[in-house]
């Protein structure tokens, strides 16, 4: 793979990270190698200082730059990076847009909120963030806040052990989110709401016609980005043709990354 003139960060990623999957019986992506540590350990491992700079709440410090931000920023990244390398590994038949929908999903807010929980970092907020109890207590409880300090933490292990060992970590803490996404479960609407959201763009959705019989009703959305129709998609239900007009939507704007 040509690496000259990509940054520092994208070099230190191994090549073998985008060549096609390892035949049947040989390890596979996101499975640990012998003495491979999860999330959960190597963010324990981490030093005391780094680990409360990540759990710290910017509205706990005089200075936004004492607060996990500068973290999260960092983590979102190598999250983001560990996340593509694997799909496009996993899936190397699959096109750039439907990579991209399968990535803004296991990326999204909801994912991580989802595997904070799973690594119990409620808990290790209450019992280690540098705050007193009530407010431990109050980030603790928030989904979105979770997702962000997950992220620091992620920014946190990437500093501390290194892009490979980030990488399988976040990957083995991650795969459900693949493999549901993978499954055809995802949610396109609140992929779609989240990726517009990241542009600061506007989404409206409108009934454009119905067809059919009642007992037999076929309906067809529009999806407008900043009043601009992106997709369209037919159902049996409201709900479904529009999950059918995100889902094209996604597509468009996947691979039309300057559009909003």
């Amino acid at each position: 793979m040509e690496t000259r003139g990509l940054p520092a960060f994208l070099r230190a990623v191994p090549a073998r990270l985008f060549q096609r999957p390892p035949r049947r019986g040989s390890t596979g992506a996101g499975q640990r190698p012998p003495g491979g540590l999860t999330l959960r350990q190597l963010i324990e491992q981490l030093p005391v200082n780094l680990r409360d700079r990540a759990l710290t709440h910017s509205s706990w410090v005089e200075e936004r730059t004492q607060s996990y931000e500068r973290l999260e920023f960092l983590g979102d990244s190598v999250l983001g990076l560990a996340i593509a390398s694997t799909l496009c590994r996993r899936y190397p038949d699959s096109e750039e847009g439907e990579l991209a929908k399968l990535k803004a999903f296991v990326v999204s807010r909801a994912s991580c909120a989802q595997v904070a929980e799973q690594i119990d970092l409620a808990k290790l907020i209450i019992e280690k963030a540098p705050a007193s109890e009530d407010k431990r207590r109050e980030i603790a409880a928030s989904q979105t806040i979770l997702g962000n300090v997950l992220e620091a933490l992620i920014g946190a292990v990437f500093l501390t052990h290194g892009f490979e060992q980030a990488r399988l970590a976040v990957v083995d803490a991650f795969d459900p989110q693949i493999r549901y996404a993978v499954s055809g479960h995802v949610d396109h609407k609140t992929t779609l709401q989240e990726l517009v959201a990241s542009r600061g763009s506007h989404l409206e959705y409108r009934l454009v016609e119905e067809a059919g019989p009642p007992h037999a009703r076929v309906f067809t959305s529009e999806v407008r980005v900043d009043g601009v129709s992106r997709g369209r998609g037919n159902g049996t239900t409201i709900k479904m043709s529009e999950q059918a007009a995100a889902r094209e939507a996604l597509r468009y704007l996947t691979r039309n990354v300057g559009d909003s």
